[in-house]
């Protein structure tokens, strides 16, 4: 049995980040990571851009995750926070996939992290309000590793229901979570043709684009072709139960990732249920690669680079915390003692029935505070929650689940983790205060 101060079960994003984060503090940490790299939605499920940093002009998230783009700013790997032209937010961060693997790597190894890929959860033991260790299977067998603290960052809150804490699995009148979505990356596009074609039609596109942010968009991003796709689906020529079409530019000139297939009434918790998906998604994409050299001007000689490599999930299961984050706690700005992270992004659901996604909006520069009860629950003592599937409601959970909002509430439960090691606590007894403060000095953001 390996023994460790901190063991992080998932290397997605918020994962990578917790780890980094648990590192710098001097705790010896390891993460668990079913595949082969880190950064999880943005490398094993293609997603691009992260979006948002900011509330309106001001920058929210910082600490280690805007450290991470700087360094791939400086590589030429990002372009950094760029104006969205659609005004859905401020700014949206495009970057490259694969400097995004080896930087989460760089990071969490020159802090003193481990990283276990290929190695999926077997099997938690528990003692009474403790986990002791977890089992994970890798390719030479069954592994057991025994932390001080376990980070759950698996997205599905894999590790707290096999340690036994309450879950609640998608909206709260049917079970139902919003629909997965199968990426397709996309390059050799012309898009200065793109660029005109929404400058003459630019009254056709959804959000609010003016003509201006199109013209100097450092990156492209289009959301539209309504009519296109309707027409498309009343032909049989696609399948994609969704109302319109998006697609943003990454940090390489002529590449787009498609965000726009939509898997319902699929289940990321039930293998069979997620392989299929899997199966669904990729033939959405063949659908859109089609459709996109037919309808999307500058798309004629577009190649596909990939799709995936796996489908993306918005949302499966949530912990029953020591608080729940509501959605009236987002649009009423609420302000906690306890804040561990700072967000302006809006409520966004896709919807789990078909077309049409939900905004809850908040007033340009507006943003609340995420509890750090959220991230634990009363059940266990050393057992903390990262990512998508902290406490909180379907219709919060739908605002708090994107990229740069985990990372900052990864970064958190990173220190928080290493705090309860290092003093051997409970992680209900870590000091608010302590906490807040180390994350300041990790350069995160706190102030309202």
């Amino acid at each position: 049995m390996e023994q460790f101060d901190v063991v992080v079960v998932g290397g997605g994003f918020s994962g990578s980040i917790a780890a980094i984060a648990a590192a710098r503090c001097q705790a010896k940490t390891a993460i668990v990571e079913a595949s082969a790299c880190l950064g999880g939605s943005l490398t094993t499920n293609g997603v691009n851009p992260m979006m948002t940093f900011h509330a309106g002009e001001k920058q929210v998230i910082r600490g280690i995750t805007e450290e991470l783009i700087t360094r791939l700013k400086a590589q030429g790997k990002s372009p950094g926070h760029v104006r969205d032209p659609g005004h859905f937010t401020t700014t949206y961060t495009p970057f490259d996939t694969e400097a995004m693997k080896h930087e989460l790597e760089l990071m969490l190894l020159e802090a003193g992290g481990n990283v276990l890929y290929h190695a999926t959860l077997a099997n938690v033991t528990r003692s009474d309000r403790k986990v002791e260790s977890i089992t994970v299977c890798t390719r030479s067998g069954l592994m057991t590793l025994s932390a001080n603290v376990f980070i759950d960052a698996s997205g599905d809150a894999a590790l707290a229901a096999a340690a036994g804490l309450p879950l609640i699995k998608g909206r709260e009148s049917d079970g139902k979570s919003q629909p997965m979505t199968m990426t397709l990356k996309m390059a050799n596009v012309d898009r200065e043709k793109l660029r005109t074609w929404m400058l003459e039609h630019i009254a056709e596109l959804n959000n609010h684009y003016q003509a201006e942010d199109v013209r100097t968009a450092e990156r492209l991003a289009c959301h539209g072709f309504i009519r296109e796709l309707a027409e498309a689906k009343a032909a049989g020529e696609i399948t994609i139960p969704r109302e319109d079409v998006l697609f943003f530019e990454t940090n390489n000139p002529g590449e787009f990732i498609f965000n726009t297939s939509r898997i319902l009434d699929h289940d990321a918790t039930d293998p069979w249920s997620l392989s299929h998906a899997e199966f669904v998604g990729r033939q959405q994409c063949r659908e859109l690669e089609s459709f996109a050299r037919r309808i999307i001007p500058g798309f004629e000689q577009a190649l596909v680079v990939s799709t995936g490599p796996s489908v993306g999930v918005r949302s499966s299961c949530q912990i029953k915390g020591c608080y729940r984050l509501t959605a009236d706690d987002l649009l009423k700005q609420t302000r906690f003692t306890d804040t561990i992270a700072i967000s302006g992004y809006p409520i966004d659901i896709h919807s789990p029935d078909g077309e049409g996604t939900e905004h809850g909006t908040l007033p340009f520069g507006g943003m609340y505070g995420i509890p750090w009860r959220t991230l634990i629950a009363a059940e266990t003592d050393n057992v903390i929650v990262v990512g998508r599937c902290i406490s909180a409601t379907f219709e919060a959970q739908a605002a708090i689940r994107t990229t740069p909002t985990v990372g900052a509430i990864g970064q958190a439960g990173g220190i928080a983790a290493a705090l309860a090691a290092s003093e051997n606590i409970s992680v209900h007894q870590v000091s608010i205060a302590q906490l807040q403060d180390a994350i300041r000095q990790q350069q995160g953001y706190l102030d309202f």
